[in-house]
């Protein structure tokens, strides 16, 4: 396809190709047949929702859509050259190597994303195998159960005089144990399946909640519309452990009052024509993390560009995460100190707002708001308790990026960060190559 073509000739092309009726098309992504022929036919210009939706109808990459495949496959291979700053590749030459070698270009392209993904998987890996409860206390239950096994075998084959009634209480301990053996080796293993995937399975309270509310979208409407009680959606929520059930109750007793003090229509409206916390909690008279919180629960039109939400009581131990898009958050453990979340524990009541740049290939970078405050109420007879709550929002999300804007470097957590050259760093990385 020229690169050239515009994007309502890729549209319609990519629509032939795949054997789609312009009828069809447009009904699939919610537009009448004729503004789709308007489209197609370049007379009007697409973006924004609807330019997602179309992609997705036609299984492309929007992207390819509005810059086409070379356009796209360019930017990849100017990518991985970035990322690789060593092999000091042509980079001025890349449009001259993909024209004549496409195949190759591609191959590059696809590399440098797997790479990409593979990082991404050893971070969560190494994350979850170095502070993981439900991995050190599996471990644990395998290597009891041998050494049980192996004391219960030796007095068997070195007791030669043992009378029946102690024989008998040995094999059913070696029974039982080789059963318990068996049970740990088994849920271990599919654990460690569950893992292999860079999700991990849920192993906490907290990852089950988690879990449940990213299936949901982190949009509860029973709690919006009032139409179910927190205790009814617990009951609903098909949640294994109580430990879960309680840390949800918590959850939606909470989600329940923000959506009583923030009302979604309203608030949404506002949201999106003046996308500033401290003027909307200004405006509906409330504090500034209700406000992040409610934006963090808005519907999302595209899953790719997900607004994020961290929580941390005073210690710095994550109690809440909602993953962003592109932004790394630690399942176990400390997160980078250079967050703004914890700027904000030393200096209570003070908002931060920072555009961020995590450590990574791609370089993501995002603009956070961030503050710390009291949880309510409190006492002059009993210590205060803190809570930090920040919001992420990825900037290629249509969050524009002022370009006097300082942007801070950070990272995930010190175990998998590149940055050699960082006063916070506590302990060396896992990555050979930093930056």
């Amino acid at each position: 396809m020229p690169r050239s073509a515009l994007t309502g000739s890729r549209i319609r092309d990519r629509r032939t190709a795949k054997g789609l009726k312009q009828a069809d098309l447009a009904r699939n992504v919610g537009i009448s047949p004729s503004y789709l022929n308007l489209i197609e036919h370049n007379r009007r210009r697409i973006g924004g929702k609807l330019l997602i939706d179309l992609s997705r109808a036609l299984e492309v990459e929007a992207s390819q859509l509005v810059e086409g495949t070379e356009a796209a496959l360019l930017s990849r291979m100017r990518q991985a050259a970035a990322d690789a700053p060593k092999t000091l590749a042509e980079v001025e030459r890349a449009d001259e190597f993909a024209g004549r070698f496409p195949g190759w270009a591609g191959l590059i392209a696809a590399q440098h994303d797997r790479i990409a993904q593979l990082e991404r998987t050893v971070e969560t890996l190494t994350d979850r195998m170095t502070h993981d409860p439900f991995l050190s206390t599996s471990l644990y239950d395998v290597v009891s159960s041998v050494t049980s096994i192996r004391s219960t075998s030796s007095i068997l084959v070195g007791e030669e005089d043992l009378d029946d009634e102690w024989q008998a209480r040995f094999l059913q301990n070696l029974d039982d144990d080789s059963r318990r053996l068996a049970e740990s080796s088994q849920a271990l293993v599919a654990y460690l399946d569950g893992v292999g995937d860079a999700q991990g399975g849920a192993s906490s309270p907290q990852e089950e909640l988690e879990a449940y509310l990213a299936r949901n979208g982190y949009h509860l409407s029973a709690l919006e519309e009032g139409v179910a009680q927190p205790e009814e959606l617990v009951a609903d929520a098909d949640l294994a452990s109580e430990p879960a059930q309680i840390l949800a109750l918590s959850y939606f007793e909470r989600y329940a009052q923000d959506a009583e003090r923030l009302p979604l229509a309203q608030f949404a409206e506002h949201w999106a024509a003046h996308p500033d916390p401290a003027a909307l909690a200004h405006r509906h008279s409330t504090d500034i993390p209700t406000v992040l919180r409610r934006i963090a629960t808005l519907p999302e039109d595209n899953p790719e560009i997900r607004i994020g939400l961290v929580i941390c009581d005073a210690s710095g131990t994550l109690t809440f995460r909602k993953e962003c898009s592109g932004f790394s958050i630690p399942k176990f453990g400390a997160a980078c100190p250079l967050w703004p979340l914890y700027q904000a524990l030393t200096h209570p009541m003070t908002p931060v707002v920072q555009v961020v740049e995590q450590a990574s290939r791609t370089a993501p970078l995002f603009r956070t708001y961030a503050i710390a405050q009291p949880l309510q109420p409190t006492s002059f007879n009993a210590p205060s308790v803190v809570e930090a709550t920040m919001l992420i929002l990825p900037l290629d999300g249509g969050y524009q990026l002022d370009a006097t804007t300082a942007r801070e470097p950070i990272g995930s957590s010190c175990r998998i960060c590149p940055r050699k050259s960082c006063t916070a760093r506590r302990e060396p990385s896992i990555l050979a190559d930093g930056f």
